[in-house]
């Protein structure tokens, strides 16, 4: 049996995968290198991903590294973009009801100053299918459930947008932001701008505070042997 693992460990999170999904795996491994039941075993993360997106998800584990886990959400990311223009969707991404804004195609330079219009402080509504907690439940159960939910524009900001790649219906681009961003909100925000309507089509995590892709294990890689090496001290 291993001594108890504590640190923080980067994954590299695959399509499908909840950050629920993710936690509960490096789990059982920690368990099994404990030779504890996987109940025993305190595994957390700093932030979520949606099941559609990848990249970097920063883990906790052991007990003195989870506690920590409200200081270490508040760092700020970076994230790869794809957009789709002319539509928008329930959700926000792919996995939502889609329905037809208009089939204008914008010039390059509009869409550029479209995307470049949000950096700075702003604004901004989250999507009504996310985790935020309205009256005690999470803003998606309600919606999904088909209540009214209502949430109140918060101030975030976008530090950068960069690499903005134009090919209609696809924009792509990468951006810096502040903890409590949402992407799918941004998008969506781009697509009015444009008054083409727009979801997000692939989303990816490349750095979350200090902490690199570069450095994440990927799923298929973890194992008890390996686990302990790749745990990093805060």
């Amino acid at each position: 049996m291993l001594s108890p693992m504590q640190g923080i460990l980067l994954i590299d999170k695959p399509m499908g995968w909840t950050s629920f999904d993710v936690v509960n795996y490096v789990r059982k491994v920690v368990a099994a290198a404990e030779g504890k039941k996987p109940k025993n075993c305190k595994v957390g993360h700093t932030g979520t991903l949606d099941p559609l997106a990848t990249g970097l998800l920063v883990l906790l584990v052991g007990k003195e590294y989870t506690r920590q886990a409200g200081d270490m959400s508040k760092h700020d990311k970076t994230y790869e973009v794809t957009m789709k223009l002319g539509e928008t969707s329930t959700t926000g991404d792919d996995e939502g009801e889609k329905t037809p804004v208009n089939s204008r195609i914008p010039g390059e330079t509009e869409v550029l100053d479209a995307v470049q219009a949000f950096t700075g402080e702003i604004m901004q509504t989250p999507p009504v299918y996310s985790a935020i907690k309205v009256d005690g439940q999470r803003a998606y159960d309600l919606a999904r459930k088909g209540k009214e939910v209502k949430l109140e524009p918060r101030p975030v900001t976008i530090y950068d947008i960069r690499e903005v790649k134009y090919e209609y219906p696809h924009v792509r681009f990468t951006c810096d932001v502040s903890s409590g961003t949402y992407i799918r909100s941004l998008v969506a925000d781009v697509g009015e701008r444009l008054g083409t309507g727009a979801y997000m089509t692939a989303l990816r995590r490349t750095k979350v505070g200090e902490y690199d892709i570069s450095a994440a294990m990927q799923k298929d890689d973890i194992s008890q042997e390996s686990l302990q090496s790749h745990l990093l001290e805060y």
